[in-house]
């Protein structure tokens, strides 16, 4: 029993590199396999109206405490050619105007449109 075993074993080492070999030659006579994939992309274009309210400032008008907030206070007024402002006024920037506004009340006193 023992030498039909080894013999077996022997003959696998004996064969196996030529059925390696066989095998590899095989691989390079086949055509490579070509796999071809289609993606296709759909873009969706949204297109929002975006409404924008320009404000027509009004002498007189009283600006909430929120609208105050949310324009920039106009500290450097010379640059842009304003007078000073008198005590409890101050200039602020709002869409293109330049208003001055009472700094406790909130009411506009003055309107100046800045493409003058």
């Amino acid at each position: 029993m023992k030498k039909i075993f080894a013999a077996l074993l022997s003959a696998s080492f004996l064969l196996s590199p030529i059925v390696a070999s066989q095998a590899s030659a095989a691989d390079h006579r086949r055509p490579p396999v070509v796999v071809e994939k289609k993606v296709v992309v759909q873009k969706k274009v949204v297109v929002e109206k975006k409404v924008v309210r320009r404000h027509h400032w009004s002498k007189g008008y009283r600006m909430s405490a929120a609208e105050r907030g949310r324009y920039g206070e106009v500290r450097d007024y010379r640059r842009y050619r304003l007078a000073p402002p008198p005590r409890g006024y101050h200039w602020v920037k709002a869409d293109n105007d330049y208003l001055l506004v009472g700094v406790a009340t909130g009411v506009i006193s003055s309107i100046i449109a800045a493409g003058r």
